[in-house]
């Protein structure tokens, strides 16, 4: 039987690519997004997905994120905590209350509660079979991002020691923990930095001068979901370019 794969934030961006090159080596996919229901609804229906609107850092939209695929596609294999937000460059001393709570809310809050439904449907302990979570974090998490964006990184490094914590707790129950870290890719996301010219700039100053592309990413994230890594948790995979 086909497996079943969530990933969040999977309208556009890494998280579109992951979907079609999911589909396309068998899986069962959950398109989960926010705000652009036209993307991703037009992707789903190209590649025979289902998507589902859920705002990952409101605890009952995940609730019912996870009732809605155990009812349509059934028990989840693979989780792939993608979502994420960044905001305009700022430096920590201008930076609101508010944007702090939602950088956090979203980037680490979230990608804790999907972790949890998800343990909950993978475990053994709880009647599971096992499984695999991949988390999406950033080269920024190693590099501060000084003068753009430190609670992004900040929220990033949190996932980084999330991935090898909840990989130790979890290998008994039979679930892989793994995390890819990628560079600048060429994503909308960096339109929001409100620096247009930011993503072929930083780019160019990888070893191998240029952006990354999200099929990069995604091949990545595949072979972490997949019985190829199989002796692989705790794991952070760059994708930076040698940055």
């Amino acid at each position: 039987m086909a497996k079943v794969m969530l990933i969040t934030g999977a309208g556009r961006g890494i998280g579109a690519a992951t979907a079609r090159l999911a589909v396309e080596r068998g899986y069962k996919v959950c398109v989960n997004y926010l705000r652009d229901k036209a993307a991703a609804e037009t992707l789903a229906k190209e590649i025979g997905a289902v998507a589902i609107a859920a705002d990952v850092s409101v605890e009952a939209d995940v609730l019912r994120l996870f009732k809605t695929i155990d009812d349509k596609l059934g028990r989840l294999d693979v989780l792939v905590n993608n979502a994420g937000i960044v905001d305009v460059k700022a430096r920590v001393d201008e930076m609101s209350v508010a944007r702090l709570q939602r950088m956090f809310a979203v980037n680490v809050v979230g990608s804790f509660l999907c972790a949890r439904e998800a343990v909950k449907r993978m475990a053994k302990r709880h009647g599971g079979t096992g499984g695999t979570i991949v988390n999406v974090t950033s080269a920024a998490a190693r590099l501060g991002s000084p003068g753009d964006y430190v609670d992004y990184a900040s929220a990033k490094g949190a996932i980084d020691t999330f991935t090898v914590g909840l990989a130790k707790e979890v290998a008994g129950d039979g679930i892989r923990v793994n995390a890819v870290r990628p560079g600048v890719i060429r994503t909308e996301i960096h339109a929001s930095s409100g620096d247009p010219g930011r993503l072929e700039r930083i780019g160019a100053m990888a070893p191998l001068a240029r952006p990354g592309e999200p099929e990069e990413v995604a091949r990545a994230i595949l072979w972490l979901a997949s019985d190829e890594s199989s002796y692989t948790t705790g794991a952070i995979i760059d994708v930076t370019g040698g940055r």
